[in-house]
């Protein structure tokens, strides 16, 4: 076992949930050997070429990861993993929300736009049909066609995308969201948090809902509060300073001050932690990938490894 690898024991969490071939396509080659290739990967940033031979051919890796990031298989290993911490009260369910600039490298830019390819396939203007070496777009999610559809963008940083993410009490990634770099943080408050799914081992329905929930003043204004009153979650959000004055300014017509506690808000830094952990991962800390469900199962990956080892 290589440094990076699977152990046995995580090995024996993640095997019951792992897909099963159909055998009309052939037979699969071990899903551990992948794996660990795949998180080889994503722990070092290598380019899939240059994977070592022990992980196999490295354009079977890079496929199995591209397939699992299009159909969400990374996403449902990472639930079954939080299930099951959740059976055991291993979640602590005061949960944090915030947001990091990820910066794309030179090579995540140029994914082909789909509906260049489309054309291309089709015989372009002229109408003629693609041959038989015509080679197809490979699977992936509805969405993408340039840059900002691809989750990359223009910020202060430069060429970046930005990983929207919460996370529990214990500094471990819950759900995650890819977009381009400028986008605010706070438009993606809803669907980060709507994103949070735990199922449960036994009967009943997943958890969705935290018990507490702590964010810096990028999410302070009446929408994200108004969302968080309708779901019933306690919240713990600091009052931006121009907020502050033009409610003043009011008088009794302002209405009171948000509630604000203190003690609860230094809990906050669990995300930062969170996204400290995550960004270990070179793939994660620097963008390579140039579609964006491919990085976002590059994340999905990362946050895998977190809870498992944690």
């Amino acid at each position: 076992m290589g440094r990076g690898d699977l152990t046995d024991a995580e090995w024996e969490r993640l095997r019951p949930f792992l897909p099963v071939s159909n055998r009309r396509c052939g037979r699969w080659r071990d899903h551990r050997q992948v794996i660990d290739g795949i998180l080889h990967r994503v722990r070092t940033g290598v380019q899939w070429r240059d994977l070592p031979e022990r992980f196999g051919p490295w354009k079977t890796v890079y496929e199995r990861h591209r397939l699992w990031s299009a159909d969400g298989t990374w996403e449902r290993l990472l639930q079954q993993v939080q299930a099951a911490a959740d059976a055991a009260g291993d979640i602590n369910w005061d949960v944090s929300v915030d947001s990091t600039i990820v910066r794309a490298h030179q090579h995540a830019a140029g994914a082909r736009n789909r509906t260049t390819a489309d054309a291309r396939l089709k015989g372009g203007r002229s109408g003629r049909t693609p041959g038989r070496d015509a080679v197809a777009e490979p699977r992936r999610p509805p969405g993408g066609g340039g840059a900002g559809g691809e989750g990359l963008g223009r910020s202060r940083g430069g060429f970046t995308t930005k990983l929207h993410l919460s996370a529990d009490g214990r500094c471990r990634p819950l759900s995650l969201i890819v977009t381009p770099g400028q986008r605010a943080d706070c438009t993606q408050f809803k669907p980060v948090l709507e994103k949070i799914r735990v199922p449960r081992t036994g009967p009943g329905r997943p958890r969705k809902k935290p018990d507490s929930l702590a964010a810096d003043k990028a999410y302070s204004n009446g929408p994200c509060r108004d969302y968080l009153r309708r779901r019933g979650i306690r919240h713990t959000i600091p009052e931006k300073t121009d907020s502050q004055a033009a409610r003043l300014r009011k008088g009794s017509r302002g209405g009171r001050p948000p509630g604000f506690d203190e003690e609860r808000y230094k809990k906050r830094n669990t995300v930062e932690r969170a996204i400290n952990r995550l960004k270990h991962a070179r793939a994660v800390a620097t963008r390579y990938d140039k579609r964006g469900y491919v990085f976002l199962g590059t994340a999905t990956a990362a946050a895998l490894v977190i809870w498992l080892r944690a």
